[in-house]
């Protein structure tokens, strides 16, 4: 009897031996597997997806067998480990294990949208429009919905969002994405306006803010933005109106067609900063660093005109007579891309 019990029991672990070799060759022919395909797939892992459904998602698609045995891995070797969302670029000549490494680390694929310094609020919005990965759920808001979707309830949207590549995943969201956009833009002006210089006409660093977005606007050679800043803040200082073009140019809004006539400089806007005095009630566009840190630092001196050369620099006079020289000297060898200034006006003729 008891010959016949070792027996059974040797039968039966030769039995198991033989299970677990097979359930081991299985499932390594399982993770070897080259995934079948014959080019790039973008596996989408949507949010709260497992495992075990995609993998059984796959099989159904042809593109892995056995996908019992690379659950059961899963289960076992990962047991703790997340699935992230997002989408994995699959490729010709992988295998399920490769697979399955990328899904271990997170390596999602990436997507950017980088936004510009000097852009207005509408071309911010087409630009979020354009990015089919990106869930869209602002899309169909109005600026006022908008902003108060992101918890910034009658506050403008202009200027309030920093220009910067910004990276996502699918699933993310335009909406995401802007909160990330405008927490960036109130750190970086806090850290500027706790270095700034003093003596400035600003109340609140949305002052500084605006300002900012009227040198970005001015400049085109980084290294004049605190002289362009030196300039306002000098004519803020002795009540001469700013008289710059891009106020102008923002206040026609889409009627702008490349052009500023007479008539749009006498025309009454609040952004008109020929026709009011101080500066407009918003920023006209994104601002980066640069553009802030200028306007809480701009640089000293008696220059009150700039006039454009054409090449995006800038001619700066201290008098109406210098400045009337360099406008009749830069503008009859005025360029097609000839960037304007503020206009010839002393204190006493405002």
């Amino acid at each position: 009897m008891m010959r016949q019990l070792l027996l059974l029991l040797e039968a039966a672990v030769i039995l198991l031996g033989l299970l677990f070799g097979l359930a081991f060759w299985q499932q390594r022919e399982a993770l070897q597997q080259p995934l079948k395909l014959d080019h790039e797939y973008l596996l989408d892992v949507p949010v709260g997806a497992t495992p075990g459904g995609v993998l059984n998602r796959l099989e159904s698609d042809g593109i892995v067998a056995n996908a019992f045995w690379l659950r059961l891995y899963w289960r076992f070797n990962l047991p703790t480990q997340p699935l992230h969302s997002g989408e994995y670029r699959l490729l010709p000549g992988q295998t399920a294990t490769d697979m399955l490494e990328l899904w271990r680390k997170g390596e999602v694929v990436q997507y950017s949208l980088t936004l510009v310094e000097g852009w207005n609020f509408r071309q911010v919005r087409a630009a979020l429009a354009k990015q089919t990965r990106l869930e869209q759920k602002l899309g169909q808001l109005s600026d006022e919905q908008l902003m108060k979707q992101l918890g910034l309830e009658g506050l403008n949207p202009e200027g309030r969002f920093f220009p910067d590549t910004y990276h996502y995943v699918r699933g993310n969201s335009d909406e995401q994405l802007l909160k990330k956009a405008h927490a960036r833009l109130e750190q970086v002006l806090e850290e500027e306006w706790a270095q700034r210089a003093s003596d400035l006409p600003y109340k609140e660093p949305y002052d500084a803010l605006i300002m900012a977005s009227m040198i970005e606007k001015e400049t085109g050679v980084p290294t004049e933005r605190t002289q362009i800043a030196g300039v306002f803040v000098r004519r803020l200082a002795i009540g001469m109106r700013l008289q710059t073009d891009p106020t102008v140019i923002y206040g026609m809004g889409e009627r702008y067609n490349g052009k500023i006539t007479r008539a749009d400089l006498r025309e009454p806007t609040p952004y008109n900063t020929y026709t009011i005095d101080g500066m407009p009630p918003t920023p006209i566009a994104l601002v980066g660093r640069e553009a802030i840190h200028a306007a809480l630092n701009p640089q000293a001196g008696n220059s009150l005109y700039f006039v454009a050369r054409g090449d995006g620099s800038h001619v700066f006079s201290a008098s109406l007579e210098q400045h009337n020289r360099a406008v009749r000297e830069y503008q009859l060898k005025r360029r097609a891309d000839y960037r304007s200034s503020p206009a010839a006006a002393s204190p006493n003729q405002q």
